[in-house]
C-alpha cells in the first residue's frame, strides 16, 4: 500500500523530466529560443539541469519501492 504514492510520484517526475529534456533538446536543435528574453546558453543549461534533476528524483522515487 505504501508503494502506490512512490510509483505515482516516480512516474510523474520521470515523465516531466523526460519531456523537459526532449523539449529543450528540440528547441536547441532548431536554434529556437528556450526562453524569450534570456541568453540561449543560460536558458538551455538551466532547463536541461532541471530536466535531469527531475529524472534523478523520479529514479529515486522508484528506488523507494
Amino acid at each position: 500500500m505504501e508503494s502506490g504514492p512512490a510509483i505515482f510520484a516516480g512516474t510523474a517526475f520521470s515523465l516531466f523530466g523526460a519531456g523537459l529534456l526532449l523539449w529543450t533538446g528540440a528547441r536547441v536543435l532548431h536554434r529556437a529560443p528556450v526562453v524569450y528574453g534570456v541568453r540561449p546558453a543560460a536558458a538551455a543549461t538551466f532547463a536541461a539541469s532541471l530536466g535531469a534533476a527531475f529524472m534523478i528524483l523520479g529514479v529515486w522515487c522508484f528506488g523507494r519501492i
